[in-house]
């Protein structure tokens, strides 16, 4: 076992291989102490993320050693429900009768040996709900496709390495389908103690044959629309800008489902603008991308502007930024094109009303959890989530967001000793320049490769916002809140928990130099 660094706030182990992961997955759950936020089953690593207010990485690395400190055989196999989930499945994919031939079998072979094999879902990770199902009975290395399809549609059952699983949304894919399901597999709208993911770490699973053109839905698995901006609108939209969502702090501890923490990009301008009109921290709020924001108040209100720096009007009239306000009724509010910075977070006194998703209401783009993108015409309520008064005399200390080169602070990644030791030191000492490619899913940089010292391919593990991924065109991605769960590039360095706030202000051109975290 290896205790690797991912950050400041999380580590990785890693072991042998899946065997022993769904052990260790299972000695950590049992003995989790306050503070850990995440636990992320993978291939060959358990991700473990801590609150840093509540649990130092210090502390975390002595729990998972003394947690491990007897145990050196997989025997006790992952935790799993009381019986098995029988999931109906019709085979009919597209890719049945070619993956049956690469295994020199014939189709119906396939099937019968994919039927009677008991699969336990190890990991989540790609998407919310996508369970990574493994099964002693199952002895095929399955290729992927040498081309991904762009759109795979919800429901499909597909064959990949030594893994089944089944896409709970339509998405991008590179598994080979050999069946159809009808169960809902994801439901951000479950009500705990109900999980919102039916193939849940720790599962077990047979998949029953059903004839063609038969349809079942999983019991107890609701059909819901999208959710939406909830309750009585209060706010019209006039024009969205490039990009406005409802966000709050997020999804925190849900990685292991497969579900990103999401959020604001910049915590710390929500933050104040909530607390300038009297809401609890966490409250929603609308987070404006790059200005050209309108909207009109269908009923008096408070609000407060914060983050990026641009002009903000009300019925005409410039307002300052930082200052709660009041909007009266029929008043237009603009958020201008921004001068400094990419994001400003419009809090509203008594929070965004949005129905929950997952826990939160936030915009997840990634995965497509919770409200839509606002668009022109839309009804935005107000909630009752206002706690204490607005205050009469807060002065909030505010500057824009800097617009000259950020110097930014970075941990030490997980894969560090996968790359050269020119490539550490060029990252630290060239000046990056973030490109076109940058949203709430990630910022890629352009500048020079970071070479590697290995080719070989890296089994997907747990990520983390702040990772520095380099795929194999050698120049990194920095993951953000929307980000997926578990990746395969390696990781060689994760910018600070503190330091996330400033990414969220960096625009295409921006300029980057990074530097080492103070320990």
């Amino acid at each position: 076992m290896r205790v690797l660094p991912m950050g400041d706030r999380a580590v990785l182990v890693e072991v042998d291989g899946l065997g022993e992961v769904l052990a260790l997955h299972k000695r950590l759950a049992a003995s989790r102490p306050a503070g850990v936020v995440d636990l992320v089953p993978a291939a060959r690593t358990v991700l473990v993320r801590v609150d840093g207010a509540a649990l130092s990485v210090t502390a975390a690395r002595a729990w998972i050693e003394g947690a491990a400190a007897d145990w050196s055989t997989p025997r006790d196999a992952a935790p799993t429900p009381d019986g098995t989930l029988e999931l109906g499945v019709r085979y009919d994919g597209p890719d049945l009768a070619d993956t049956a031939a690469l295994l020199g079998l014939t189709p119906g072979q396939l099937i019968a040996q994919h039927a009677a094999a008991e699969w336990t879902v190890a990991f989540t990770g790609f998407a919310p709900g996508f369970g990574y199902l493994v099964s002693p009975g199952w002895t095929h290395e399955v290729p992927r496709l040498d081309t991904p399809r762009t759109r795979v549609p919800r429901g499909a059952v597909g064959l990949a390495a030594g893994f089944t699983g089944a896409y709970p949304r339509e998405t991008p894919g590179g598994w080979r389908l050999i069946a159809t399901t009808d169960a809902r597999l994801f439901d951000p709208d479950a009500v705990a103690p109900a999980s919102p993911v039916l193939l849940a770490p720790g599962t077990r699973v047979r998949f029953r044959p059903m004839p063609s053109g038969s349809r079942e839905t999983a019991t107890g698995r609701r059909e819901g629309a999208h959710p939406g901006p909830g309750g009585a609108g209060a706010i019209r939209i006039v024009e969205p800008g490039l990009l406005s969502t409802i966000q709050d702090l997020g999804r925190p501890g849900r990685a292991a489902l497969g579900i990103a923490p999401s959020g604001a990009l910049d915590r710390r301008a929500l933050r104040a603008a909530n607390r300038l009109v009297g809401n609890a921290e966490g409250a929603a709020g609308v987070e404006v991308t790059m200005g050209g924001f309108r909207a009109i108040a269908e009923r008096d209100a408070w609000f407060a502007v914060t983050g990026a720096w641009g002009p903000v009007l009300l019925d005409g009239l410039p307002v300052d930024p930082y200052e709660a306000r009041a909007w009266p009724r029929g008043a237009e509010l603009r958020i201008d094109g921004f001068v400094h910075g990419a994001r400003a977070y419009l809090a509203l006194r008594g929070g965004a009303d949005a129905a929950l998703s997952a826990g939160s209401r936030s915009t997840d783009l990634l995965a497509g959890l919770g409200p839509a993108a606002l668009r022109a015409g839309d009804l935005l309520a107000i909630g009752g989530g206002a706690v204490v008064p607005i205050p009469v005399a807060e002065v909030w200390p505010w500057e824009p967001p800097h617009d000259g080169e950020l110097e930014i602070e970075l941990a030490r990644g997980a894969r560090e000793d996968w790359f050269t030791a020119s490539a550490h030191d060029l990252l630290f000492a060239h000046r990056w320049t973030v490109s076109a490619h940058a949203d709430r899913v990630g910022l890629r940089l352009d500048g020079p490769e970071l070479a590697r010292v290995t080719a070989r391919e890296l089994p997907s593990e747990g990520m983390v916002p702040g990772a520095l991924q380099v795929p194999p065109s050698g120049r990194p991605t920095i993951l953000l809140a929307d980000g997926p769960v578990t990746g395969g590039y390696p990781v060689i360095a994760v910018v600070t928990d503190a330091a996330l706030d400033d990414l969220a202000q960096l625009r295409p051109g921006s300029r980057i130099r990074f530097r080492h975290a103070r320990r």
